[in-house]
């Protein structure tokens, strides 16, 4: 098994200036200042100032926590999109702010492997079902003239052909080039950078967690996760079932999205992430724990190989690097997120949460098979 990518998610954040402003004079003064273009607009401050005793200049001052000083141009990276019409505002009381995003994680989490518990249900009791339909649909295409360049037959075949963990993800990936196609769209791009990038400095807060997941403005962001996701696949379906790891994936999206939100939080650096890399590293951290031993390899550098424990290891340690130094690129602590999750989740958190699902499967084939009674009469 070679790992040909690496996954990446951007982090964004708005820019900084400050202007001291100063009195002259004992009569009114108007001082206009216009400090730098502020998210794509020039804002006028008019400060005014009476005869008496001069106070101090009070600077106004925005938090940036991206490169760069206040007296140059805000550089934002071309992983994330522009947000000169968004304007996002840090609360007074920070920790707040995390209280429904932390009930929405565990909601979410919950939910997830619930309904994944059910899945599995009704998976398994249509097996026996579509075995009888696939030996007479096998039977009837044995009778039935074929057809010669067929496309649809052609699109089965390759269907088929798939492992079960590229069929699990190709709706995923299907989902991620849908909303790239989106924020293509000039019309949309606030309700895009409102709805599918997660900031906790935003007054939406919960439902960009699972929507920013699904969200790529940039091609080469795009075509990297979703490599890497296609190219542990078949592998952590096949160490998982396709129910239970549709339910890790989605949770681990909201889990490490809620990890960079606390960080963000922390330090005071606002700012706006999207991408699939917490999803995807959490996937990464599962199968290189799982299967140490096995050789991966960058995708520019195919000659390279490594084990997969090593790759993990220092994986955890640039993004720890990256997270205590303050680089800007990338959202180290969602990719932190992602991969301890993942770390936990296999070791731990399979026997906790997946195999602790049959009283919610009892009580689920219980309200499938119990109808109403006939008579209405009582025992």
């Amino acid at each position: 098994m070679a790992w040909r990518g690496w996954s990446q998610r951007s982090w964004g954040c708005g820019p900084a200036w400050a202007a001291p402003v100063g009195g002259r004079g004992c009569e009114e003064l108007t001082t206009a200042l216009a400090p730098p273009r502020l998210f794509g607009r020039r804002f006028t401050f008019v400060i005014q100032q009476k005869c008496g005793f001069r106070k101090a200049p009070r600077k106004v001052e925005l938090r940036r926590s991206d490169t760069g000083t206040s007296g140059k141009a805000h550089k934002r990276s071309a992983l994330i999109p522009p947000v000169e019409e968004t304007a996002f505002y840090p609360s007074p009381y920070p920790i707040r702010t995390l209280i429904k995003p932390l009930f929405f994680t565990v909601g979410f989490t919950g939910c997830a492997f619930g309904s994944a518990a059910i899945w599995q249900y009704e998976s398994l009791k249509s097996r026996v079902q579509s075995y009888f339909d696939g030996i007479k649909a096998d039977w009837l295409d044995s009778i039935r003239p074929q057809k010669k360049g067929d496309f649809r037959k052609e699109i089965n075949k390759w269907w088929n052909n798939l492992s079960d963990g590229q069929r699990t993800v190709t709706g995923i990936i299907a989902a991620n080039v849908l909303v790239f196609c989106l924020w293509r769209v000039p019309s949309l791009k606030r309700t895009m950078t409102r709805y599918f990038t997660s900031n906790p400095a935003s007054k939406v807060l919960c439902s960009p967690m699972l929507l920013s997941t699904f969200s790529h403005f940039s091609l080469i962001h795009m075509a990297a996760n979703m490599y890497v996701l296609w190219s542990f696949s078949s592998s952590i379906v096949n160490l998982l079932g396709q129910e239970q790891f549709m339910a890790m994936y989605l949770s681990a999206g909201v889990i490490s999205n809620f990890v960079s939100y606390v960080c963000k939080v922390a330090t005071g650096r606002y700012g706006p992430s999207l991408g699939a890399s917490g999803a995807i590293m959490t996937v990464l951290a599962a199968v290189c724990t799982k299967m140490p031993e096995g050789r991966l390899a960058i995708i520019f550098l195919p000659i390279l190989t490594f084990t997969a424990g090593n790759a993990l290891k220092a994986i955890i340690a640039m993004d720890t690097a990256g997270l205590i130094l303050g680089w800007k690129v990338f959202d180290h602590a969602a990719h932190l997120g992602g991969a301890l999750f993942g770390i936990w989740y296999v070791t731990y958190g399979h026997e906790l949460i997946w195999k602790n699902r049959e009283p919610l499967v009892k009580i689920w084939h219980e309200i499938r098979t119990d109808g109403p009674k006939k008579g209405g009469g009582s025992k």
